[in-house]
């Protein structure tokens, strides 16, 4: 669906700096899947974004969006192909003197649609963005969720095949952001969008999408399916983004005993549900203090980190420490002695 094909984007800044913002960036965004970006504020993300539907040109490279190279396209050509394409913002970019249904349908009229398909399809739009009751207000009397489902439906007004978000949850509450997020897959799913999803948040990320591609500084440091790349990183950039994500920090005065183990479980996948710790208990008589922890659903599959001291003979402790590390994904002790 689209190609990015060692793609470059540079530019002089006002000190008369040249400044690489995107920098050989190649892969594929598969047709119909949702597909997050992301990085820190400066990775490229956004820039790389606006090369899909040339609001920004490539310095290098190409992007390739079913097998047109854009960077060819001019005038009417350009205008038609945009309209295949949707785009959501950080900051909603609603026209404040048009009522609800009237920014929807502008959509459509700079799109040249018939007065009779824009008196159609604005009711629709409305009711599946959950706005039915909202058509005839104006956008200052509306909360920020309800303005981003408004220009959601007003993204995907024209049928597009493409719908580009730029840090569309950003300036939202995380309630308000599940609910966006919710209405964005449901769109996938009904209509079979291809969704690339721009955030700084691996949380969003894990909610929706089916694969993410991690940038730093201009460049593309890691790409793959979300539960691989939250579960397995391979890139240091990439766990660094992770760590922030887990927040399983503990008080010093339980990382400075170190009379005890404390020892950091992680779960992938199937064993993620089986009783591992219960069975240490059972099987090596020792007592299991769990200090933190947490597991979740990616993909419907499961993932789990628990942080746990153990408290025993040293025997039974070792014999513990192989039983944990054989029968789950990855098992450290974090704390010196051990």
């Amino acid at each position: 669906m689209i190609k990015f094909d060692n793609v470059s984007v540079s530019f002089t800044n006002k000190k008369g700096q040249r400044v690489d913002a995107v920098k050989n960036v190649s892969f594929d965004v598969k047709d119909g899947e949702i597909l997050g970006i992301v990085g820190t504020s400066g990775a490229g993300k956004s820039t790389l974004l606006r090369t899909v539907n040339q609001l920004q040109l490539p310095t290098g490279g190409h992007t390739i969006v079913e097998g047109k190279d854009i960077g060819t396209l001019s005038g009417k050509s350009l205008a038609k192909f945009r309209h295949s394409i949707g785009m959501i913002f950080q900051q909603f970019n609603l026209v404040s003197t048009k009522t609800v249904a009237q920014n929807v349908a502008f959509a459509m009229e700079i799109a040249g649609r018939s007065k009779e398909e824009i008196k159609q399809r604005v009711p629709e739009l409305l009711s599946l963005v959950g706005l039915s009751d909202r058509a005839d207000v104006y956008p200052n009397t509306l909360s920020g969720g309800q303005k981003q489902r408004v220009a959601i439906a007003r993204a995907v007004a024209n049928n597009p095949k493409i719908l580009l978000c730029d840090e569309a949850t950003s300036a939202l509450d995380p309630e308000t952001t599940n609910d966006v997020l919710q209405l964005l897959e449901v769109i996938n799913i009904k209509f079979g969008i291809t969704i690339v999803l721009i955030t700084h948040e691996f949380d969003v990320v894990k909610k929706i999408c089916h694969r993410v591609a991690v940038m730093d500084k201009g460049e593309l440091v890691e790409i793959g399916d979300v539960f691989d790349v939250f579960t397995k990183p391979q890139h240091e950039f990439t766990k660094t983004l992770l760590s922030h994500t887990f927040d399983l920090d503990l008080p010093g005065r339980l990382t400075e005993d170190k009379s005890k183990p404390l020892v950091k479980i992680i779960y992938n996948g199937e064993k993620a549900e089986n009783a591992i710790v219960s069975n240490v208990v059972k099987l090596y008589n020792v007592d299991v203090n769990i200090l933190h922890g947490k597991i979740e659903y990616i993909n419907d599959k499961p993932f789990g980190i628990l942080i746990v001291q153990l408290i025993g003979k040293q025997d039974d402790i070792n014999k513990s420490l192989d039983y944990l590390s054989n029968n789950t994904y990855r098992t450290e002790v974090i704390n010196e002695r051990y």
